[in-house]
């Protein structure tokens, strides 16, 4: 990979990882003082607002990254674009804004939560991070973000007290994102020009913005609408409050795959507009590598952990969680491909239509399967849909893409990994059954596992093992 792209992955990984530890500082914290009740009432409220902030976000962060990568070396066409997505947005928004305060605003269960929520929409109007993932520029949001996330962890524990505190989290959430966005205007002059650019011109973007915005919308549906779906089906948001904390857990762990994505896309956009077709097929092929790489040790060591990590992190009241993660832990193989495949290659590549048609079939599949088995399972029902739905998503992409990948070829990448995976696995679920306190469990089983699944890469003189090496060489 080139040397900027590697960077970039660096950049965003660190950034992903802040984001992965705050949780692991704050979540253990919150579960206990705010219960799982509280939780769930956190969880389900942002669930409501994001549908309102993505149906005004009109599908502009994926195309706008997209557009700006193709320009990114033409500033007066950049900065063009860049001013007709934003007052694209501006409008789209503050209309998306005013629907949400007319229906949940306004004498509605849980208005207060929802009138503080509103600041998520500001926040969306000044996000412009599309712009410098658009240029590879991920340095400046990793820095801007991760300070403002740091100030957020702070102001957690200095006032959240009491189950009573749900607004104050809630608050703090939106604050932080408000002004993590508004740093990223600072300093904008020196990529976008605020004048001489030419007539902007709105039209032109709206058919393609729509197409993504369609798949982003069932995105939601499959990704949120879950959360939404257990409150309004069970009444019990301790079950919206489980849920959300399993999912909390796995997502974080994916983050480390999917930041290769974000790094991914305006890269091959980038190279499709240069017609380099047999660098993005290398790209590809690394990607795919990766992913197994990550996500068979992931899996396998949250099935693994699960028993004695879910009391220690949480704390009483969450028993139900060590079922829920094992369960949802499998997203992450079926997310981590269809991330590479769709995200990575059929959007940068302008193959919008098949990668919307795997989007509504995966909404569609777990809308269905939501209504049956949340009724039924509860929050463990909304895991088995989830599962479902995401495998559904790579299966069609896989489909569609066929003609352009050997798909026997990259699943044979995956035989090593699995194995591996499974040696590490016996090992640190065995620690199960020897009698540690909780504490001293998890960190066994990490250190063993971390050295077990090492060791295997490095006795198979696996090709990560050099890249890791080469990745750390970069001044």
């Amino acid at each position: 990979m080139k040397k900027s792209v590697k960077k970039n992955y660096i950049f965003n990984f660190v950034y992903q990882i802040i984001l992965i530890i705050l949780p692991i500082i704050t979540v253990p914290y919150l579960s206990r003082v705010l219960g799982s009740a509280g939780n769930g009432v956190y969880g389900y409220t942002v669930a409501m607002v994001s549908y309102f902030v993505i149906l005004g976000s009109v599908g502009i962060s994926l195309y706008g990254q997209r557009e700006i990568a193709y320009y990114q070396n033409d500033r007066k066409k950049k900065s063009k674009i860049f001013w007709e997505l934003f007052f694209i947005k501006l409008i789209t928004t503050i209309l998306s804004m005013i629907v949400f305060g007319l229906i949940f605003c306004i004498d509605r269960y849980y208005s207060f939560y929802y009138r503080i929520l509103l600041l998520e929409f500001v926040a969306n109007i000044i996000d412009i991070s599309w712009l410098y993932q658009g240029e590879e520029n991920f340095k400046s949001i990793v820095f801007k973000n991760g300070v403002i996330k740091l100030i957020s962890i702070a102001c957690i524990f200095l006032f959240i007290k009491s189950p009573s505190d749900v607004w104050k989290y809630i608050l703090i959430y939106c604050l932080s994102t408000l002004v993590g966005n508004a740093s990223l205007w600072i300093n904008l002059k020196r990529d976008i020009d605020f004048r001489g650019y030419g007539k902007l011109n709105f039209k032109k973007h709206i058919k393609p913005m729509l197409i993504l915005f369609i798949p982003q919308i069932a995105v939601q549906v499959y990704t949120i609408l879950d959360k939404s779906m257990i409150g309004f089906i069970t009444h019990d948001m301790s079950e919206v409050g489980f849920y959300d904390q399993a999912q909390k857990v796995v997502k974080l762990l994916l983050t480390v795959i999917t930041s290769m994505g974000t790094v991914m896309l305006p890269r091959i956009a980038s190279c499709f507009s240069e017609n380099k077709h047999k660098t993005i097929k290398i790209y590809m092929n690394k990607t795919f590598k990766f992913v197994f790489l990550l996500a068979f040790p992931m899996i396998f060591g949250i099935i693994a952990v699960s028993d004695s990590f879910v009391p220690l992190f949480f704390g009483k009241g969450y028993e139900k969680v060590k079922i829920l993660m094992p369960i949802l832990s499998f997203i992450i193989l079926s997310i981590g491909l269809s991330n590479v495949v769709g995200t990575q290659y059929l959007l940068p590549t302008k193959r919008q239509k098949e990668y919307t048609t795997s989007i509504i079939v995966g909404a569609i599949v777990n809308v269905i399967l939501n209504f049956i088995l949340i009724y039924y399972y509860k929050s463990i029902g909304a895991c088995i849909a989830t599962i479902i739905a995401e495998m559904s998503v790579t299966l069609v992409q896989m489909y569609f893409v066929k003609n352009d990948f050997n798909i026997k070829e990259i699943f044979k990448y995956s035989l090593k990994y699995l194995a591996f995976s499974t040696i590490m696995f016996i090992c640190v679920y065995s620690i199960n059954f020897i009698n540690l306190n909780d504490k001293l469990t998890i960190v066994i089983q990490l250190l063993i596992g971390i050295v077990i699944y090492g060791l295997c890469l490095l006795f198979s003189h696996d090709e990560h093992i050099e890249i890791f090496k080469k990745i750390l060489k970069i001044k």
